[in-house]
């Protein structure tokens, strides 16, 4: 299939799919026109990037962890064990973000408690 049926099917703008590419992500045939030919796994190969991209995983992270993970009753599961320690690092990660974050909120909170009530109205 070609780049816009895939992007149709994937509901990802063709120059994603590009980046995709370009970042080691996606590995189109290449006809002698130069015109890009995906196998109709590449729909799925797409779908999981796009889920490992909205857990919060860069693009470089992807490229090593997409070739461990199949989909399993609507699931991304690991099936290499290397790939494990990786996803926990990044867990890891978010977890911190998430704790500065809330924090931050904390301390905005107290600074709008602590307004002058006639402001605040």
């Amino acid at each position: 299939m070609r780049i816009g049926e895939l992007s149709r099917r994937t509901g990802v703008h063709e120059r994603l799919l590009r980046y995709y590419e370009q970042q080691g992500l996606l590995y189109p045939e290449r006809a002698p026109s130069g015109y890009r030919s995906y196998q109709e796994s590449d729909v799925e190969t797409v779908r999981r990037i796009r889920r490992l991209l909205s857990a919060g995983l860069n693009t470089e992270t992807i490229a090593t962890v997409l070739p461990c993970v199949r989909v399993k009753a609507g699931n991304l599961v690991p099936v290499c064990p290397e790939v494990i320690d990786d996803l926990r690092a990044h867990r890891e990660r978010l977890t911190q973000a998430i704790e500065e974050l809330l924090a931050s909120r904390d301390l905005l909170d107290a600074v709008l408690e602590a307004a002058p009530l006639e402001l605040t109205r």
